[in-house]
């Protein structure tokens, strides 16, 4: 499978370390996305006309879509990870996106000058980050230590990890959500787990 791929985005970490969690090989291709605005090129654009990152493409299939491409990964590596029978499961996948459009906006705004109102995506963000760490307070009262209700990690753990652990390059802080940081210290324990800028692995897997 080749990844194209912008390093520094939430959505293309959350293939790259999907990936390496379930032991798929990808070839990555990189595109820059910033200064360079490759994305916009006619050579991108031919494979992919909405101009947007991540693209994965297996043979003559080409998915454009971030979400369909870690089910896509689960369903051929390990469908554990995709409870498609739960319905939680389209929720936490819409808490995903609505983290993007706002902790990812206020980063991308405030990281690489991109267009928005950096202080409303923040708002937005802080009332979605305090809602996760009510449900991960609660949940692991429970016994939950996942977002979903299973007793092992899913895609909707990968889709909002990803921008949740880059919440400090958005300008915010899990400094008083102490159920988000022990969830983040559990992914990042995960056999597989791979770092990026902003994103560091655990001591116990750093290399001296």
């Amino acid at each position: 499978m080749i990844l194209y791929d912008a390093h520094h985005l939430p959505e293309c970490y959350a293939v790259r370390l999907f990936a390496a969690l379930v032991g798929a090989p990808l070839t990555l291709v990189p595109v820059d996305v910033y200064p360079g605005h490759e994305h916009r090129s006619d050579d991108f654009l031919a494979r992919n006309p909405l101009g947007t990152l991540p693209v994965l493409v297996d043979g003559d299939t080409v998915w454009t879509d971030w979400q369909e491409m870690l089910a896509a990964l689960a369903l051929r590596h390990d469908a554990a990870w995709f409870p498609a029978h739960d319905p939680a499961l389209i929720g936490w996948l819409g808490m995903a996106r609505d983290l993007a459009a706002s902790l990812g906006l206020a980063r991308l705004i405030d990281t690489f000058g991109a267009p928005g109102d950096a202080a409303a995506a923040r708002a937005h963000a802080d009332v979605l980050l305090d809602e996760i760490e009510r449900r991960r307070w609660f949940g692991e009262r429970a016994g939950k230590v996942w977002v979903m209700p299973q007793a092992h990690p899913t895609i909707a753990d990968v889709a909002v990890f990803v921008f949740i652990a880059l919440c400090e390059d958005a300008g915010l802080s899990l400094r008083d959500r102490p159920a988000l940081r022990r969830w983040i210290d559990r992914v990042r324990f995960a056999p597989g787990f791979i770092a990026m800028s902003g994103v560091f692995p655990p001591m116990a897997n750093v290399t001296r």
